[in-house]
């Protein structure tokens, strides 16, 4: 039986069922579990969560509750908090980039350690724990909605031994961008997160020594890699029901091109939907900007044109247009040479012109040394400073560059 209970009568052996509050008002990072450490119990208590539900059957009962719920009158409680997503009184407000930068720094901690819960169950034959996939997604859809580009920033920034979780992360977080600009509706875009959350489910089937494998793949071992796709549709049939369909499709065929030399269906042109599509790009773009094993991530703005060399066969022209202006042609984290011989970093973009984003100059190339950073709009009117080219973050002596635009430290 589920019960909700103030948490002054939480008692270590109950099971946890759901924790009634928003995702980030707690420490952890499951949504169901047995409470057996005392520690647990302690972190609860003290924070701003002030009511669970416990299910009676698979843990401890208690003797004090404030009510108790048949599944019925729950589960309609849970289809009105899914229909609180579109409630305008959520924050979901437009902030700044900087504003937003450290909240999403929240997010992309809480949701690898989801990711990583998530994955592993999966690895073990279980069930994919759903009401948390959901609870990541929405934290996400409402980062991305105060600001498209502080969290997928924030995403690329991952260690080697980060890739598999941190990429659904970010994937996610590009999907809901991506579904912004194309005019997507609120319920769209928690599909099109969803499914970017879990397009890569199927690499929990996958060998460690493949998965893993710190250099490039054989012939034989790639073979074994694009089995992904079918084995990740697989897992998620399992949990169906509970999922969007777009999730499973996006998880089959995300790699799938235009002219047909995609896999595992070998589909072209219509025959692929629009989330497919998305999904296509986002899983490419966040692929070459992230650090591997066996090579270092492009910049985003040398990304963005690669991508657009390889367009034509491979991405969908309008979804692949509509990316561009998600992220912009020099998306954060850009390093660039301004016509005056500075250099400097992409912080943010601008409302005037995708060829015009807000930079920090840092460097001048005339000197030779760093000099006191300066932002500047290169949209703002009177201003004269413009981008004269990209510039490869590998040539240069700048260790802290990723502190420098998002102006969160690094981990050491």
């Amino acid at each position: 039986m589920l019960k909700k209970i103030q948490v002054d009568h939480v008692v270590c052996g109950m099971f946890i069922r759901e924790l009634c509050g928003s995702w980030m008002e707690h420490p952890f990072w499951r949504t169901r579990f047995l409470l057996d450490n005392p520690k647990d119990l302690t972190a609860l208590r003290e924070s701003s969560i002030r009511e669970v539900w416990i299910d009676t059957d698979k843990g401890c009962d208690v003797e004090v509750a404030n009510s108790v719920m048949t599944s019925a009158e729950r589960d309609a409680e849970v289809q009105a908090s899914l229909q609180a997503v579109s409630d305008p009184g959520r924050d979901r407000g437009p902030v700044s980039t900087q504003e937003e930068l450290e909240r999403a720094a929240i997010i992309c901690r809480k949701s690898r350690q989801a990711m990583t819960s998530i994955f592993g169950e999966a690895r073990m034959g279980r069930a994919v724990d759903t009401e948390l996939a959901r609870k990541v997604v929405e934290e996400i859809t409402d980062s991305v909605t105060r600001n498209s580009r502080a969290l997928v920033s924030l995403a690329r920034l991952k260690n080697a031994d980060d890739y598999t979780y941190m990429h659904s992360v970010a994937v996610c977080a590009l999907m809901v961008a991506l579904g912004r600009e194309l005019g997507l509706e609120d319920t769209e875009l928690l599909a099109a997160g969803e499914a970017g959350l879990m397009h890569d489910i199927g690499k929990a089937a996958m060998p460690l020594e493949v998965l893993n494998k710190p250099g490039k793949l054989t012939a034989e071992e790639f073979a074994v890699m694009k089995r992904h796709p079918a084995e990740g549709h697989r897992i998620l049939q399992a949990a169906a029901e509970a999922l969007h369909p777009v999730t499973l499709d996006v998880c089959l065929h995300h790699h799938e091109k235009m002219d047909g030399s995609g896999y595992p269906e070998g589909l072209t042109g219509e025959q692929i939907t629009l989330y497919a599509k998305m999904g296509a790009v986002c899983d490419v773009y966040d692929a070459i900007t992230s650090n591997r094993p066996y090579k270092a991530g492009w910049d985003p703005g040398e990304s963005i044109r690669k991508m657009a060399e390889w367009a034509d066969g491979h991405f969908d022209p309008r979804v692949f247009q509509a990316f561009v202006k998600s992220l912009g042609i020099y998306p954060v984290g850009s390093l660039v040479r301004m016509e005056s011989g500075r250099i400097g970093v992409v912080v943010d973009q601008s409302s005037g012109s995708l060829l015009k984003p807000v930079v920090k100059i840092f460097y001048s190339t005339s000197s030779g040394c760093r000099i006191p950073p300066k932002i500047v709009d290169l949209a703002a009117p009177h201003q004269k400073e413009a981008i004269a080219a990209r510039e490869d973050p590998a040539a240069w002596p700048f260790p802290d560059l990723d502190e420098l635009w998002s102006g969160l430290p690094q981990e050491r």
